[in-house]
């Protein structure tokens, strides 16, 4: 999983990240984080190609309502464009709605035009904009939340 998000932040522009991941932070943060819903990883004989988080809201920092749940995704560079996100949605679409999740937060970079249009292919509607939220260096960034409703 580190093999497929660190290319992206060091590409930047399609992640809020700024700092590579090792094992430990990458267990922490995605795959076994305390409100953890489910995460999927995809394969392509047998290298992972993309994963995809979900985790119940709880950041007291940027509250949302009950029984939402916030969405994080991660195709490999050269990967995009084969359905691999679209199956991962489906099988994290499947776990939110058996854990009971009403809806889906992603929240994008406003600049991150992939990021945008695939959640939008999902089925997400756009429904805030933050404003100048920046980066760990400071970079003031837009940006867009979307939802996707499991009800």
């Amino acid at each position: 999983m580190c093999a497929v998000l660190n290319p992206l932040i060091a590409a930047g522009g399609s992640t809020a990240h700024r700092r590579p991941f090792d094992a430990e932070r990458m267990l922490h943060h995605y795959l076994a984080p305390p409100m953890l819903v489910s995460c999927v990883v995809a394969e392509v004989e047998g290298r992972i190609t993309g994963f995809q988080s979900l985790v119940r809201a709880g950041d007291p920092d940027d509250p949302l309502p009950d029984g939402w749940a916030v969405i994080a995704s991660f195709v490999a560079p050269g990967m995009e464009g084969r359905g691999i996100g679209g199956r991962m949605f489906a099988a994290t679409r499947a776990a939110a709605r058996a854990a009971g999740i009403v809806a889906i937060d992603a929240t994008i970079r406003a600049d991150n035009a992939a990021g945008l249009a695939y959640y939008t292919a999902m089925g997400f509607e756009d429904w805030d904009r933050l404003h100048a939220v920046p980066l760990s260096d400071g970079t003031p960034v837009d940006r867009i939340r979307k939802r996707f409703d499991l009800t």
